[in-house]
């Protein structure tokens, strides 16, 4: 709108446009908090009552506790009594008073293994025989342990390739390409494409499963790195499609009887029952407090506190105190969408809430802990692959499925490897 447009209101249309300019200009902006904003866009603001670090008067200190099982033992033996002056014996009897770890990491230099094809001359007929070329020389000459670490630090540290070539030259003393580090990860790409191949026969055959999605480049392209994950199995996977497509493909058919989504409409419909993320949800409701609508905003707000004390509780109480508060929250969300506020924002919120109300308590009708009221497990996989923005040949889907079995990501890389 311009200055003729301006020019051309009534008085009373101007007072409407300029409150409704203030209105927007005093309402408070939107964050992580009350948004699906991420927490790094975010204002810092300055604590106005900072605390000084460091331990406070009267705070017991902690100590790193002792090893399990050191590598060596050191005995440590007074020599003289301080107060006769008599020597005590190396093989004195002692009580200990006190332990210390000292612990430090070796100076780790590549092991050189030299196979050597050798050409020796038959005793019976004098001919030249040459052993036959060695496993060893076929392929890399860099063992697993080398390709476990380069692809640690690729693809779980997120270590670029120049910068990965310089630590191995400068920690281990070991030369190795860029191409070198490339082929490494082409050859690995093999084994866990094969791992990747079980962790999708494992997901089409779960009960429940749940699902993200988030945008990547891919060689100059918009593309998506969709997350799904079940109780046993997590998979990632690339598609350049937005759309619900990709959800079919991956399922191959199967329809598991739950499933667990934001509200985009394309992770609708793909299982039996739909849990809504309350978390999602949750951020909108402390958003309608935030901008001044307490009266509705509160409500919202102690209504999902208890959905997730009821989610929290659900396998330690009885089936007749599930349904009943179950059917407390559900009258009591239905008392809370009822409401028309007058505020245009307040009231998208609660016609988002009324559009999933039928898909807010799915998880107490689940067997205990077989669906979560939230979808923070899928964005917590998805978290990585925004920091590095890269992900190849299955690498993610194995990590985050063998860390649902409390296996640490380098042993799931060099098990990998090592298959």
């Amino acid at each position: 709108m311009n200055r003729d447009d301006l020019e051309k209101l009534s008085k009373g249309e101007l007072v409407e446009a300029y409150l409704l300019v203030q209105a927007k200009l005093h309402r408070p902006a939107k964050t992580s908090r009350t948004s699906s904003k991420p927490p790094s866009t975010d204002r810092k603001e300055k604590r106005e009552q900072s605390k000084p670090g460091g331990a406070k008067p009267g705070h017991e200190g902690h100590h790193r506790s002792l090893a399990a099982a050191p590598d060596r033992i050191i005995d440590h033996r007074p020599d003289l009594c301080p107060g006769c002056g008599t020597a005590i014996g190396a093989d004195a009897a002692g009580e200990v008073i006190g332990e210390y770890d000292r612990i430090d990491i070796p100076v780790i230099s590549p092991e050189v293994e030299r196979h050597r094809r050798l050409s020796c001359t038959c005793p019976g007929c004098g001919a030249a025989v040459k052993a036959p070329v060695p496993t060893a020389a076929c392929g890399s000459p860099f063992g697993p342990n080398i390709s476990s670490l380069a692809f640690y630090l690729r693809h779980i540290q997120h270590v670029s390739y120049q910068r990965l070539e310089a630590l191995f030259a400068d920690v281990f003393g070991l030369t190795i390409s860029q191409g070198a580090l490339g082929n490494i990860f082409r050859r690995g790409g093999a084994y866990f494409s094969a791992r990747k191949a079980d962790i999708l026969a494992r997901l089409r055959q779960a009960e429940a499963v749940a699902s993200d999605e988030t945008g990547v480049r891919i060689e100059g392209t918009n593309a998506y790195q969709w997350v799904f994950r079940s109780r046993d199995a997590v998979l990632h996977e690339m598609a350049f499609s937005r759309g619900a497509q990709v959800v079919r493909d991956v399922m191959g058919g199967h329809r598991p009887t739950f499933w667990t989504s934001d509200r985009y409409s394309a992770q609708q419909g793909h299982g039996e029952r739909h849990q809504t993320c309350l978390a999602h949800l949750a951020r909108d409701a402390a958003r309608v407090l935030e901008i001044g609508c307490e009266r509705t905003g509160l409500a919202l707000k102690l209504w999902f506190r208890d959905a997730f004390v009821l989610a929290r509780g659900v396998g330690s109480l009885a089936a007749s105190t599930v349904a009943r508060k179950v059917r407390d929250l559900d009258k009591r969300i239905g008392g809370i969408l009822a409401r028309r506020t007058g505020c245009t924002e307040t009231d998208a919120v609660l016609q988002k809430i009324a559009n999933a109300r039928d898909q807010l308590l799915t998880f107490a009708a689940a067997p205990p802990g077989l669906v979560d009221p939230t979808n923070n497990g899928c964005e917590r996989d998805l978290r990585p692959a925004v920091v590095g923005r890269k992900i190849t040949n299955g690498v993610r889907s194995v990590i985050d499925t063998e860390e649902l079995y409390a296996i640490t990501p380098f042993q799931a890389i060099r098990q990998t490897l090592q298959a």
